[in-house]
């Protein structure tokens, strides 16, 4: 059971800024894409921003220029900064591990969620 440890989520006022953190096993995070999706109710899961394990990435449209992804691979984490954040930056934002080649997944893993509410 491969389990991705995400933290960091919180109330924050709008203009505000969030820093999420997912740790994974060395073994996952050496090797597969990390990644950030969100859900807000009522909508599909997005994906919000994606870093292989080159260090390119990929954004959503909606939080490019807000929005950084980066990876310490000392620490095996990947994280979120969040800045100038929106009312609808509100979702659940989960932290994804997965190791496609092709049409081939070896591996797809998914933390448990944090809740990102952005309010006044």
């Amino acid at each position: 059971q491969v389990q991705l440890v995400e933290s960091g989520g919180g109330l924050v006022q709008p203009g505000g800024s969030l820093r999420l953190s997912c740790a994974a096993p060395g073994s996952i995070f050496s090797t597969y894409t990390m990644g950030w999706y969100r859900q807000a109710p009522g909508k599909l899961r997005e994906l919000v921003a994606i870093i292989d394990r080159g260090g390119t990435t990929t954004y959503a449209d909606s939080v490019k220029g807000r929005f950084t992804i980066s990876r310490d691979s000392a620490q095996n984490t990947v994280y979120l900064q969040m800045n100038s954040l929106k009312p609808e930056d509100t979702a659940v934002y989960s932290c994804n591990a997965r190791l496609r080649t092709g049409t081939i997944t070896y591996g797809d893993y998914w933390g448990q969620g944090t809740q990102v509410t952005v309010s006044t």
